[in-house]
């Protein structure tokens, strides 16, 4: 590990996570690692912080950081941060009632800054990009998932759908419904389960209503016209958008990547058998080098537009989202899905870039706020 002292003009940074009985703390401690380490490099004090460990009325907090080797983790005082980047895993840990109090508690914290407070929920991300012309454009036709009704409407305009759970993560749950009116079972439903997809086929709406309520639970869902999307080597494939705010304050796009759908999976999701690709091999192998240059040309102004209108909407405090866009046939793109605690990426230059970026945006902040008392 770099010994590089911190410097005291850049602002202390705490990763922000949740407690864990076995392990100390939740959350991927490899990319917990890397961003100290790179915190370090930068001449930052970076630990990892948990919700029970930030008492904000101390001036001392207990934190994490690895040992010398990087398998142990020691627990010592480290002082209160400026800056927290949240880093709590999942959905169900940030809705408990200690968590959000806590968030709440930091965002009005006269000297501290938190950046990406909450996960997006699909339904409001549609929402807030239908609320700009510049972006309605870019989504697929969508609505809530209240009864068979809502299908029987959309399959009016569309043969094929895809279901979504609102507060999905890496694909889970979603399903597809096509609709062949000429077959003897017109409805077909695959079920994403695992790397393997169920199929469902039934002959009435009322059937298949039926095994929907039954896959779906008590999950809240959304229906969404599924676009026809450009292919390769006979497989779908979507970008990957990585956009992080740079040493200015400004959205800019940190790396796209590509992701070819597995086999017989019904999404891209490299845990559904999907594999990471070069962006410009993908859309050369279907457009052509010409058009698919000219394609890749529109990913970033499309991107950059869409999550301006993201965080002007949810009206919180930014810092930086993974955003999936789909090429259709016609070299179109498509807005599926955005997230607030991106993964990592795994293209090291991007790697690298993320990681600088985080530490260039939590410097603006902290001067930022030096400069509004």
């Amino acid at each position: 590990m770099n010994s590089r002292t911190p410097d005291h003009n850049k602002p202390v940074v705490a990763i922000l996570t949740t407690s864990d009985k076995e392990r100390q703390f939740a959350g991927n401690r490899n990319n917990f690692r890397d961003l100290i380490r790179m915190g370090k490099e930068m001449g930052y004090l970076v630990y990892v912080v948990t919700v029970r460990d930030l008492k904000l009325e101390d001036r001392t907090v207990t934190g994490y950081v690895p040992s010398p080797g990087g398998k142990l983790w020691y627990s010592l005082p480290f002082p209160l941060p400026q800056i927290i980047y949240n880093r709590i895993p999942t959905r169900e840990k940030e809705e408990r009632e200690p968590v959000i109090r806590k968030i709440a508690q930091c965002l009005e914290h006269p000297e501290i800054q938190l950046f990406n407070p909450f996960f997006f929920n699909k339904w409001d991300l549609f929402e807030w990009l239908k609320g700009s012309r510049a972006t309605a454009k870019h989504v697929p036709k969508t609505r809530r998932l209240r009864s068979a009704n809502t299908l029987t409407a959309m399959l009016r305009h569309h043969d094929s759908l895809y279901l979504k759970p609102e507060s999905g993560k890496a694909g889970k749950g979603i399903m597809r419904l096509k609709y062949r009116s000429e077959a003897s079972l017109p409805y077909r439903l695959q079920i994403q389960s695992g790397r393997r997809n169920v199929t469902y086929k039934s002959a009435t709406m009322d059937r298949l209503w039926a095994r929907i309520v039954k896959e779906k639970g008590s999950s809240r869902y959304i229906v969404q016209q599924a676009i026809e999307l450009a292919t390769h080597r006979g497989r779908p494939f979507d970008l990957r958008v990585l956009l992080q705010k740079n040493g200015r304050g400004g959205w800019g796009i940190t790396g796209i990547g590509a992701r070819l759908a597995g086999a017989r999976s019904i999404t891209t999701h490299v845990p559904r058998g999907g594999s990471i690709e070069e962006p410009d091999t993908m859309l050369e192998s279907t457009f052509g080098s010409e058009r698919a240059a000219t394609i890749l040309k529109t990913v970033p102004t499309t991107a950059l537009l869409i999550a301006r209108q993201i965080e002007r909407a949810s009206e919180t405090k930014m810092g930086e989202m993974s955003m999936d866009l789909g090429v259709d046939e016609n070299g179109s793109l498509w807005f599926f899905e955005a997230n607030s605690r991106p993964m990592k990426f795994d293209e090291p230059a991007i790697r690298k870039l993320s990681l600088e970026r985080i530490f260039q945006y939590s410097h603006y902040l902290a001067r930022q706020s030096k400069q509004t008392p």
